[in-house]
């Protein structure tokens, strides 16, 4: 199949979106689509808008398809539905205007009534200095709510519209726990009680009428279900640090402790979906002695686990797959991308043609399935692009793209590199880079993430990919103690915070200098929460390698947060302390580690500006932990700036971080000058 282009050139995504991409030729063409000029970098504010695919599904029969659009502006929003028909999905569908909505997600009930989820949002903000530094104030009053729309008349029925004292005090009625698929006329919704707790209820869709089904505490934050019956549920402490699961199996009514993890980081439990029998749960965590997750039934009457599930040797589990009858499909595991080990072999070929169409590009993740498996919706997010729907068919071998997650022209982003580092004492890590826009030589930003047992993947990362439209080249290495690569490699950052892991992120640093070419005298360092941390440590390790240093609700002093966390821990036998004493150091017994590893105690080494960025309501690093920095720096008559924020540990409305993103680019044009 030839790809018409038109004078000025399209991009890879504008001709899938062009053509009919039902041939296999098509698929190895994707490769090839070279942009016939030289893009110009999107603006700041592109990277912001709300415009855009949101979300796409199919019929419970598979015959028709939905896919659900933001259009409008953040000023003036506007959703849409389009109906099509899954035999003919390049013929344009029906179109059912939703009005000034914002809209999230949509899921079928029947052949004729979906669901959607929608919010509005009047957020409030003042800016105001204070002192020596800024205090943006912000608050969102977002309400999330979830509406059926009859799409044969249009006719919409919100979920709890009977309740107007619920709707008006609960900001967040918009999660389904249960679509319950044998019984298309009800759904269970969790929603908030006056006296603080949370409880679960079956909800009409055809009345938005709701009975309660099941009562929670103040500390509960949500159920697993099979079949409608409640068979897990999830509590949490006051920080919201640590979960505690509580498991009943069928025809019980008494709740029993199941097990507590930490919330965040290490896979250690959750759940994945429905175990092969009706009394067991399928969860993905780490047994006692292993070094990789998995994912392996729970027996509901005594707890005990069974053998892993489809386990692929050397890699982590990640999720499991289900269609939309709650029938198993199999694992996903993340290789140099995604990939599943389906109990179904013969989906393999699909899903890996499907990777194909994307160039090989892209991570795809399959997110809706017809009974039969013949069909089925996919989303594809690779370095540069944001996302993009696609359906498939298997018998006609017909794939269809619906439409990308936003306007962002990929040819427009930097492009993305996959990288192996070979660290100085013999070890082998993984880190993404992300190409300026155009690919010239230039700076380097560093952007190590928080966790620090969480991980990077290489997929669209908006921060990134704002630094590439400047010029910039973006690191994002995946250091020792990372997670996602088994415990004996998180185990490697344990108490080593402020040297290997430093260490690690330094040599990748080295490597794609000198295999790219990149300025060695205009690099910079930002991150969040750990990645704040490892930004400052890495300002006073290298102070003649890094030209600026962005710590966003990052620690600054070891001692001091191990302390707090001592002071602050509501857990039993202080199980979040005593997670964070295996990872940082003993107070005891590693005085001089964690001297060492404390930037606020080595602030004289630092020769860079600082950007101190913090939310004044963090549960997670107290925003002490910037203001106790900030009062160091100054001190020692170094160069810093600080920002509180009114909110929490950088979970900020898009709004308030295109503020803070401007705030970070100013001061890194500034040292790249």
């Amino acid at each position: 199949m030839k790809v018409k282009k038109r004078a000025s050139g399209v991009s890879r995504r504008q001709a899938m979106l062009m053509a009919a991409a039902g041939s296999a030729a098509f698929w190895a063409s994707q490769t090839g689509l070279a942009k016939a000029f030289t893009a110009q970098p999107h603006q700041m504010a592109d990277f912001f808008h709300l415009r855009g695919v949101k979300g796409a599904a199919m019929s419970p029969s598979g015959e028709r398809l939905a896919v659900l659009e933001q259009l409008g502006t953040d000023e003036e929003p506007r959703g849409r539905i389009t109906v099509r028909s899954a035999s003919n999905p390049e013929q344009a569908g029906r179109q059912i205007d939703l009005g000034a909505l914002n809209v999230r997600w949509v899921h079928w009930v029947d052949e004729k009534r979906m669901l959607i989820s929608i919010y509005t949002k009047n957020p409030e903000r003042r800016t105001r200095t204070m002192a020596s530094r800024q205090v943006q104030r912000f608050k969102d009053h977002a309400t999330h709510r979830v509406v059926s729309i009859d799409i044969e008349s249009g006719n919409m029925v919100v979920m709890f519209q009977h309740e107007r004292e619920r709707l008006r005090y609960s900001p967040y009625l918009g999660t389904v726990t249960d679509f319950l698929h044998d019984d298309p006329d009800h759904i269970l919704m969790p929603a908030g009680e006056f006296d603080g707790s949370l409880a679960l209820f079956k909800v009409n869709i055809n009345t938005g009428v709701a009975v309660k089904f099941e009562s929670g505490s103040t500390i509960t934050v949500g159920w697993q279900t099979h079949n409608g019956v409640p068979v897990l549920r999830r509590d949490v402490n006051s920080r919201r640090t640590m979960e505690s699961w509580y498991g009943r199996a069928p025809g019980e009514t008494e709740w029993r402790f199941l097990r507590r993890t930490r919330l965040r980081d290490a896979p250690e439990f959750s759940y994945v979906g429905q175990g092969a029998t009706p009394d067991t749960v399928r969860i993905l965590n780490r047994a006692e002695g292993e070094d990789l997750a998995r994912v392996r039934d729970v027996n509901l009457a005594d707890f005990s686990a069974g053998e892993p599930i489809l386990p692929k040797e050397g890699y982590e589990a990640v999720d499991g797959l289900y269609d939309k009858r709650d029938k198993w499909l199999g694992v996903a595991y993340y290789t140099d991308k995604l990939e599943y080990r389906f109990e179904d072999p013969s989906l393999t070929a699909h899903h890996q043609a499907l990777v194909q169409f994307f160039g090989n590009e892209c991570d795809v993740m399959i997110v809706d399935l017809s009974a039969d498996h013949n069909r089925f919706i996919a989303q594809a997010i690779g370095p540069n692009d944001p996302g993009t729907f696609i359906f498939y068919d298997r018998q006609t071998r017909n794939a269809v793209p619906l439409g990308a997650r936003t306007t962002l022209d990929i040819e427009r982003l930097g492009k993305g590199h996959r990288i192996e580092v070979d660290t100085r004492d013999g070890s082998r890590i993984e880190a993404y880079l992300t190409a300026a826009v155009g690919g010239a030589p230039g700076p380097l930003v560093v952007l190590p993430h928080g966790g620090p047992e969480v991980r990077d993947y290489h997929r669209f990362d908006r921060q990134a990919q704002i630094f590439a439209s400047m010029g910039w080249w973006v690191l994002q290495p995946n250091f020792r103690g990372s997670g996602g690569y088994g415990k004996a490699f998180a185990e490697a950052g344990w108490r080593r915070w402020h040297d290997r892991m430093q260490e690690d992120v330094e040599d990748a640093v080295a490597k794609v200098i000198a295999d790219f070419n990149l300025d060695k005298d205009r690099v910079a360092i930002v991150g969040t929460s750990y990645g704040g941390y490892a930004a400052l440590m890495g300002a006073v390790r290298r102070p003649e390698l890094y030209k600026a240093a962005i710590a966003i609700c990052g620690v600054s002093d070891l001692i001091e947060m191990l302390q707090w966390e001592k002071r602050t821990d509501d857990t039993p036998d202080k199980l979040i302390f005593e997670f964070w004493t295996k990872r940082i150091g003993n107070l005891d017994t590693d005085r001089a580690i964690l001297e060492a590893g404390s930037p606020r105690l080595r602030v004289s080494e630092i020769q860079c500006p600082v950007l101190l960025v913090h939310g004044t309501e963090d549960r997670i690093v107290p925003v002490q932990q910037s203001q106790i920095m900030e009062r160091a720096l100054r001190r020692a008559g170094k160069r810093v700036e600080y920002i509180d924020v009114e909110g929490g540990h950088a979970d900020w409305d898009d709004d308030q971080e295109q503020e803070l993103m401007m705030k970070y680019v100013d001061l890194l044009k500034s040292a790249f000058a």
